[in-house]
């Protein structure tokens, strides 16, 4: 672990990060002792510092800093935090602060190779996401809400749960973005009131682009959702997992799925 490149585990008790969760990160994949779909992954990092008025540290030190940390953990799941730093108690932010960056490595999870071909059994979660425009699609340290839902997985065979909004349309899964196929059209839920916009969810719209799909960004209910011919949810760590059961909806093939699964894999995408 790296906090402001330099080795330790330990932080000063009155970072905003753990005080408030002021603050954004990023998970993603390294592989060869480097950060996969990097540009992808420090653009949506940089636009949720600048969402959030927190100074952004360069691509090129952070970077830096995972191939460090890859050399003695070539394979695994890097964790960046970005945070405002210290500060004085209250809410307010200091006029000036220095972020605090955290960077770490770990193993890599071996999910079943069955999750990603014949799919998963995946909740419907109790828990319902809040509306919050300021903060909708953005990454940011306060996760509760997910911890929550998460919560709801924990000793069932479900894999992962469907998210909802509190007025019902569904989001995402607790710690993925999500598409449907019905027809010839691909849909991923509206993000602009709560919810993170992921970089494998931008990697699935930028393949429907240049393959000709349509893709569109909307508003769905659950029993629409169910109507679908394929669901699937994606994120960086986990690739592409094709949906099996949830609630009443079953499915044992998932054409289009595999399809994006097969050039997600490709990470020069």
């Amino acid at each position: 672990m790296l906090i402001n490149g330099a080795p330790g585990n330990t932080i000063n008790a009155e970072d905003r990060g753990l005080a408030y969760g002021d603050g954004v990160f990023r998970t993603l994949r390294m592989q060869a002792g480097l950060p996969v779909n990097w540009e992808r992954q420090y653009a949506k990092l940089q636009q949720d510092c600048n969402a959030l008025r927190i100074p952004c540290p360069s691509a090129l030190v952070l970077s830096s800093e995972l191939q460090q940390l890859g050399k003695s953990q070539a394979e695994g799941i890097a964790k960046i935090i970005i945070t405002r730093g210290v500060s004085t108690r209250g809410y307010a932010p200091a006029a000036q602060s220095e972020a605090t960056r955290i960077l770490n490595i770990t193993p890599k999870t071996a999910f079943p190779i069955e999750y990603s071909r014949q799919g998963i059994r995946a909740h419907v979660c109790k828990v319902r996401l809040a509306h919050q425009s300021l903060l909708a699609g953005i990454k940011h340290l306060n996760r509760l809400e997910n911890v929550l839902a998460a919560s709801e997985l924990q000793g069932r065979d479900f894999p992962e749960g469907l998210l909802s909004d509190i007025t019902g349309y569904v989001i995402s899964g607790t710690r993925s973005n999500l598409f449907a196929l019905r027809g010839n059209v691909l849909y991923t839920p509206n993000l602009t009131r709560c919810g993170v916009a992921g970089v494998q969810r931008e990697r699935v719209m930028d393949w429907c682009k240049g393959y000709g799909v349509t893709c569109k960004v909307a508003d769905l209910r659950i029993e629409e959702l169910l109507q679908s011919d394929e669901i699937f949810f994606v994120n960086s760590v986990i690739g592409l997992w094709p949906v099996s059961e949830l609630a009443d909806y079953r499915r044992t093939q998932h054409p289009m799925a595999w399809k994006i699964q097969e050039w997600l894999n490709d990470e020069r995408h």
